[in-house]
């Protein structure tokens, strides 16, 4: 056989062979060798996020400054205008006064009576032997003057039954409260020797004072 196609024994590839040893490398020391490290990633998203919070709170101080802007402007318009609001509330207390008078006023008038309306009232439920001669009205009420036919008692009698009537009117009664007679009541009159009647009719909520 020729030489070069005879086998190798298998001592000589052993001796080839380098000898075995331990691995002793420091992974964690060993350079990076990557193209993109991880640092850089990790960095750039520090970065990104602390550019974001710089703008976030940069938007707050440009909001937080215009809003003292605003507050500030507010405050001089309100320290100019303050002076004629005072002057208003002035003016608008005097109104709610002059109108709370108004109103008092109205209220009285409308509480009281037409004179025409009253009167004709009167008229229509006047007794046959009473005629009215006079009509008063004042603050306090009205004061009804009268003749009354008849000898002294039978005067007397109609007198006191005409007071009566008006006590017991319904319609008289939406606005007095107190009747009775006024003055000397029930007197004779030294012209007509007849006897004269006067009577007072009490407005309702009016103050009290003296029958004429």
């Amino acid at each position: 056989m020729l030489p070069f196609l005879k086998k190798k024994p298998e001592t000589a590839a052993v001796s080839e062979m380098p000898p075995w040893h331990p691995n002793l490398r420091n992974a964690a020391r060993l350079p990076d060798t990557k193209v993109v490290r991880t640092a850089f990633f990790i960095n750039g998203a520090f970065a990104f996020l602390a550019l974001g919070l710089l703008l976030w709170f940069s938007f707050q101080e440009y909001k937080l400054h215009n809003l003292e802007r605003a507050i500030a402007d507010w405050d001089q318009q309100i320290n100019r205008d303050k002076k004629d609001s005072d002057q208003f509330v002035v003016l608008y207390g005097k109104f709610q006064a002059e109108q709370a008078r108004i109103n008092e006023v109205n209220a009285f008038v409308k509480s009281k009576p037409a004179v025409s309306q009253l009167l004709i009232h009167l008229g229509e439920t006047l007794p046959k032997d009473i005629a009215l001669d006079a009509y008063e009205q004042q603050v306090q009420g009205v004061t009804l003057r009268g003749t009354v036919r008849g000898t002294p008692d039978e005067a007397s009698g109609y007198a006191s039954a005409y007071l009566d009537q008006l006590r017991t009117d319904h319609v008289l009664a939406q606005y007095f409260d107190d009747f009775g007679f006024s003055g000397q009541g029930v007197s004779r009159n030294p012209q007509t020797h007849r006897l004269s009647l006067q009577l007072f009719l009490h407005f309702k909520n009016a103050p009290k004072g003296d029958r004429r």
